[in-house]
């Protein structure tokens, strides 16, 4: 944690001193300062997007959050499915395999025409995007459940749907974390690529106005804001993990 802190101040430091001593120009990439600045203003300032740094915040947690949620419930549960039926992955793997290259982005197109450009549209290219990382580690952690463990279940007569609800997913819980994870950090890096669909609203608008508008400032600030929102979800998700599984907290 104290490294960690050294590391992030030594950074600004060094970003600082590179802009004051002309090495990179102020209007290309401003100085952590004017960042700071430009947080602080924001924060009751609804120049120059239209709303301050909270409205941007909560449109965008809704958006980012209600994704992840939905991919979550959706994911998680097929990719056991999968690791655990030979039925619904032969079914179900092809389609997915099929659809997982494709990129969030080039989803905007037919989601706009199917779904307009509301909060719904948004959340589903979120969807499109984390629900890859649910499935693929949920999948992984059935398969690598021990086959000794089925085994001994089976030894003792339980069926199988009692072996994969009380032997195979909890032995496959940390991977599902590690997914769940993946999956929120996708939820917010395909933030801004889903509220370029005609949003008013969210970092990632915000993001583009400050482009638009040539203010590096508002740019970092709604990048910094998505990072570190989205380190501090991952940070409590690890701490629910290591609560829930032994694996996590002997990690």
């Amino acid at each position: 944690m104290l490294r960690g802190a050294v590391g992030i101040c030594g950074f600004l430091l060094l970003w600082e001193c590179a802009v004051q001593l002309g090495a990179v120009s102020a209007q290309q990439l401003c100085p952590p300062s004017q960042v700071a600045a430009a947080f602080f203003t924001k924060l009751a300032d609804p120049r120059p997007d239209g709303a301050t740094l909270g409205a941007h915040f909560i449109a965008s947690s809704s958006v980012a959050l209600g994704g992840f949620l939905l991919a979550c419930l959706i994911g998680l549960p097929l990719g056991l499915a999968m690791g655990y039926y030979q039925p619904v992955y032969l079914l179900a793997n092809p389609i997915f395999e099929l659809l997982r290259p494709i990129p969030p982005i080039a989803w905007i197109p037919i989601v706009t025409l199917l779904l307009g450009i509301g909060a719904q549209a948004r959340i589903f290219i979120i969807f499109l995007s984390a629900v890859v990382p649910c499935v693929i580690n949920a999948y992984t952690g059935i398969r690598h459940v021990p086959e000794r463990y089925i085994h001994v279940g089976q030894s003792l007569g339980m069926s199988r749907w009692r072996i994969f609800t009380k032997i195979c997913i909890p032995c496959a819980l940390p991977t599902l974390f590690v997914g769940v994870r993946l999956s929120l950090n996708t939820a917010w890096t395909a933030l801004v690529a889903a509220e370029m669909m005609a949003s008013v609203r969210g970092l990632g608008y915000m993001i583009q106005m400050g482009r638009l508008l040539i203010q590096p400032d508002i740019i970092i600030t709604g990048m910094l804001t998505i990072g570190s929102t989205g380190a501090l979800m991952s940070a409590l998700l690890s701490l629910i993990e290591k609560r829930l599984t032994k694996w996590g907290a002997e990690r």
